[in-house]
């Protein structure tokens, strides 16, 4: 497959909001029909539809949004590929139902969900979150999801539970680069719990008013837009609740670039490249990194008195 790179996309080609709002009520109108067949939707339209039903999310950026071409097609999930068009080419492999999410660790009410039951927790919103890679490239992603929040306030977390630990999907069968030993496997992230609980933090289960495609994270990823991505767990088949800070795949694998938390910081280089500026795809022209990839305003009170230097 020939994935053109984000240079040479015009900017005819990123999808204005004004079409993507109007498809979405188009594909309200049709979820409603009965007879949805006779208009010549496909299944994917029809599930669509169900996504389409949602409510404007808060904090969504008024920023243009990355093409889906780009945001499907450049991607990086290293169980699919380390190149960024892996994902892309190879993830079609992945089956996303059955899928069920296992809620335990120290909680009153442990659980295990299965993807209708996910679906069903709350409301599903529509957000538009400014994205940052720590190679210096970043996206705006219409995600659809429901604050993480609503997951956690049902199963009761005890007292002593200060992280939450997300493990995801890791099948040779389906994800043909968990054969390669780039990264220790399953691969692990985690959050703390204040930072779980935040309502930005985002239990997502489609972009663009669609399900999410298998090579972004399907059927369901945390997204966490004031960190750098790899901080968004994808394909989560697992959210455990601990007292001690929790070991990320990527901490194990690179302790001296990788840290904890994670926090878009443009301060703190990262050893083999400045995060100063990034380059926002779909552009040409470099752009000046925000801290907190521009919400410090909701976020940064959660960081007072921590040296955001050393605690990257």
């Amino acid at each position: 497959m020939l994935i053109r790179r984000p240079a040479d996309t015009l900017p005819s080609e990123i999808t204005p909001q004004a079409i993507y709002r109007d498809r979405r009520e188009f594909l309200r109108a049709a979820g409603g029909l009965a007879l949805a067949g006779g208009l010549g939707l496909t299944s994917d339209d029809v599930a669509a539809a169900k996504l389409a039903n949602t409510r404007p999310g808060p904090y969504s950026t008024g920023e243009e949004m990355t093409s889906y071409k780009n945001i499907t097609t450049y991607n990086n999930f290293y169980e699919f590929g380390t190149d960024k068009a892996d994902p892309a080419r190879t993830a079609g492999s992945l089956r996303q139902r059955p899928w069920t999410v296992q809620v335990d660790g120290l909680v009153r009410r442990p659980g295990s969900y299965d993807l209708d039951a996910l679906l069903k927790l709350a409301p599903l919103e529509d957000r538009i979150y400014r994205m940052r890679c720590v190679e210096g490239w970043s996206m705006v992603i219409p995600w659809v999801g429901y604050p993480l929040h609503e997951l956690i306030r049902r199963v009761e977390p005890l007292g002593s539970a200060k992280f939450v630990e997300f493990t995801t999907l890791a099948d040779r069968a389906q994800m043909p680069g968990v054969h390669a030993p780039v990264l220790h496997w399953p691969y692990t992230e985690g959050l703390r719990l204040d930072e779980a609980l935040h309502p930005l933090t985002l239990l997502a289960v489609g972009l663009y008013g669609e399900t999410l495609p298998n090579q972004n994270g399907a059927p369901v990823r945390i997204v966490t837009p004031w960190k750098y991505g790899f901080k968004s767990a994808k394909s989560i088949v697992r959210i455990r609740f601990v007292e001690a800070q929790p070991e990320s795949s990527w901490m194990r694998a690179a302790p001296r670039e990788y840290g904890f938390y994670s926090n878009v910081n443009p301060d703190v280089e990262h050893p083999r490249w400045s995060q100063a500026k990034e380059r926002r795809i779909g552009e040409f022209t470099k752009r000046k990194t925000l801290m907190f990839n521009g919400y410090g305003e909701q976020v940064a009170q959660m960081y007072s008195g921590l040296d955001l230097r050393k605690f990257f």
